[in-house]
């Protein structure tokens, strides 16, 4: 395994001396300083979702989350970022600092920073302004083999974004997993403590969790990732693939204390620390269009599914799970929507927002859906 050491006190004095020699050569020009993106006073907010950046048909509200002072944060694959304050949505886009309109992760941390994945890298909105945060060259891999950064994978996708309990934040990229103390980025796997049994590379991991137990899990995406679901114990790293299955879509811990997975071939399943099982879902689902899991406050399941026009549009949309009124143990689903859906939140009213095929918002508030997009 190669490995890429960067030597602090060396870079720091040639750091000094080449400051020096600069300003004794050109004593009239100030050193370069980084450049924040000032966000503009002029932003204007909107009581819907507006299409300002040409985004087609296939593009989707793609994540989202809910911040400490209740803005809602939804990232898009084409448009950008929306923040909504309860009343309007305000967009923010390359013009206003991200380092691409393609986010595919949002993350808040402990300190209220708002964290944005995107296809060319990670920016971090600290309240008045967003500013790039770049994973230094030294310690990314120098590749030659094509397929290791394909078109959906590139070497900068930032597909998911996780906080640990520690406070560390986890990166998963197209090129692998990294780590951010707060002050520096390591690739996670570039480590002598890490024991790599099924020698992984981690370089599309479309979801993280860290259980209860402290277990960091990755869920590995879509090829090249297809390495199925990952638990590192702090020790060692090591994958479960059950009945072959490589792409997990995304993981939650239930209230059970179980894992339930979204999976890319076989629906829901669940994990008990010791075996993988099917779990509840709608008889209407068809395996391969599983999109996303969440379970509400309630321990209600939620379920997506990205299918669409080119099965019937019957066959996607949103389900929500009910007890059985004749078998307190058996869950029936009522259908919510029939549109093709990527992205679903609860927020702390309760209500249920998802993000569809061509840009689609909508709200849900146990009784009637409200479109919040063009």
């Amino acid at each position: 395994m190669t490995k890429h050491y960067f030597n602090k006190s060396i870079t720091s004095l040639l750091s000094a001396f080449i400051f020096f020699t600069f300003c004794n050569a050109q004593t009239n020009t100030p050193p370069p300083t980084d450049k924040l993106s000032e966000l503009k006073a002029s932003l204007t907010g909107h009581p819907k979702l507006i299409k300002t950046e040409g985004s087609n048909e296939y593009d989707n509200v793609d994540c989202g989350i809910q911040d400490k002072n209740g803005n809602i944060w939804f990232g898009t694959t084409g448009e950008g970022v929306y923040k909504y304050d309860g009343k309007l949505f305000t967009q923010f886009t390359k013009k206003d600092g991200l380092k691409s309109n393609y986010v595919s992760s949002i993350l808040e941390d402990k300190a209220g920073n708002i964290w944005f994945g995107t296809s060319e890298g990670i920016c971090r909105f600290e309240g008045k302004n967003i500013i790039p945060v770049t994973i230094n060259f030294m310690i990314r891999p120098i590749l030659n083999d094509n397929y290791y950064y394909t078109e959906w994978s590139t070497k900068n996708t930032v597909w998911s974004i996780m906080q640990d309990k520690s406070g560390k934040i986890w990166f998963g990229t197209g090129d692998g997993v990294y780590c951010y103390n707060g002050l520096n980025f390591t690739r996670f796997l570039y480590n002598d403590t890490v024991i790599n049994k099924d020698s992984l590379k981690l370089k599309l991991v479309s979801d993280m969790l860290e259980d209860k137990n402290g277990n960091i899990w990755f869920a590995s995406g879509m090829p090249p990732g297809n390495e199925g679901f990952c638990r590192f114990d702090g020790k060692m790293i090591e994958s479960f693939k059950p009945k072959k299955e490589g792409w997990i879509r995304n993981v939650i811990e239930s209230k059970s204390g179980n894992l339930l997975l979204a999976t890319r071939h076989f629906g829901v399943w669940s994990y008990d620390g010791k075996s993988f099982n099917d779990y509840s879902e709608p008889k209407e689902l068809v395996k391969g269009s599983l999109s996303a899991i969440l379970e509400d406050k309630a321990g209600d399941l939620w379920i997506a599914s990205d299918y669409g026009n080119n099965i019937g549009d019957t066959l996607g949309g949103l389900w929500h799970s009910n007890t059985s009124v004749t078998n307190a143990t058996e869950k029936t689903f009522a259908k919510i929507s029939n549109r093709e859906v990527f992205f679903m939140l609860e927020d702390k009213d309760n209500n249920i927002w998802f993000g569809t095929r061509g840009m689609g918002l909508y709200k849900y508030d146990r009784k009637t859906l409200v479109k919040f997009s063009e």
